[in-house]
């Protein structure tokens, strides 16, 4: 039957062309912006998944940030004690020195004072960002045997977040404790020989009175363990700058995971969608040729009435 009231010719032509053209709008809006899940009524699971993933990829590019920051903190320190110990064996040595009887100690002593004050200045100087873990003060309001380095951001099943972090003791680190001298080089020690002197390694004094050869053995040996202990602390500096470098890694890797991850779910298919975008224009183009056909048709009843 013919009507002119419903062409259902062109009624069904015409929703054909409204469906191409929502296709058509929708791959065009992928090929612009490059996602498929644009926001979230393109398919709300996945970009709810994907809204929460960016946000814990930009905590963790956060933790990234902190992990240089300990790193650098650990790499100062760990320069200042391999500074530190080099001096400290040249104590050692001139002190070995003076141990051969007709060495005059004042000359030997002159040097060594030399020295000592270099120890304090490497001390003192390495410091990052307002930390100094070689010289401290341990009976400051703000001050703490431990140290913490943020290391990783985690989300449980559960969705409960919490901040993972790489403690470092520097009790071990410290060469000076401003406080109880309690730091490797102001730790002090008495001699029991003739002199009975009580001195620490940045103190020492060879010139004091009466010290003798079991004075001087004795200093030696204070020195000497000073010397051990300061190559343990620099190991273990080394072993918590190799675990921060690690974590760094490890972090750089999750954030590249985590961003493919993010892309499988949301990432237009530029290929896929390309060659559907073909497609749709060509079914658009014959759409409205269906459509411009359905509507003459109607005009053919015009005839009728000649």
């Amino acid at each position: 039957m013919s009507s002119i009231n419903t062409n259902v010719a062109a009624m069904t032509a015409l929703k054909s062309l409204q469906m191409t053209n929502a296709s058509l709008e929708k791959t065009q809006n992928a090929i612009s912006t490059g996602y498929r899940v644009a926001d979230s009524k393109d398919n709300a699971a996945y970009w709810s998944i994907a809204t929460t993933m960016r946000s814990d990829n930009k905590a963790l590019g956060t933790v990234q940030d902190a992990l240089g920051l300990g790193a650098a903190k650990l790499d100062t320190t760990y320069t200042g004690l391999n500074a530190a110990i080099d001096v400290v064996d040249e104590i050692k040595a001139k002190l070995v020195a003076a141990r051969e009887p007709g060495v005059d100690k004042a000359k030997v002593q002159a040097e060594i004072s030399e020295l000592q004050s270099n120890l304090t200045s490497i001390a003192t100087a390495a410091s990052f960002s307002g930390e100094n873990w070689l010289s401290v003060d341990s009976g400051a309001a703000d001050y703490s045997g431990t140290k913490d380095v943020v290391a990783s951001f985690n989300r449980a099943s559960d969705g409960s977040v919490s901040v993972g972090t790489i403690s470092i003791d520097i009790t071990s680190t410290e060469l000076f404790d401003a406080d109880d001298q309690s730091g490797i080089l102001d730790t002090t020690t008495t001699t029991t020989g003739g002199g009975a002197v009580t001195v620490s390694v940045s103190t020492l004094d060879i010139t004091a009175a009466n010290i003798d050869d079991t004075d001087m053995d004795e200093l030696i040996s204070h020195v000497d363990s000073a010397l051990q202990d300061m190559t343990t602390a620099a190991a273990d500096i080394g072993s918590a700058a190799k675990r921060v470098d690690l974590q760094t890694d490890f972090i750089g890797n999750l954030m590249n995971a985590i961003d493919r991850g993010i892309g499988q779910l949301v990432d237009a298919d530029m290929s896929e969608e390309s060659t559907k975008l073909q497609a749709l224009q060509t079914q658009q183009q014959l759409g409205i040729q269906a459509l411009a056909i359905a509507n003459a048709g109607a005009q053919s009843i015009l005839s009728l009435f000649r």
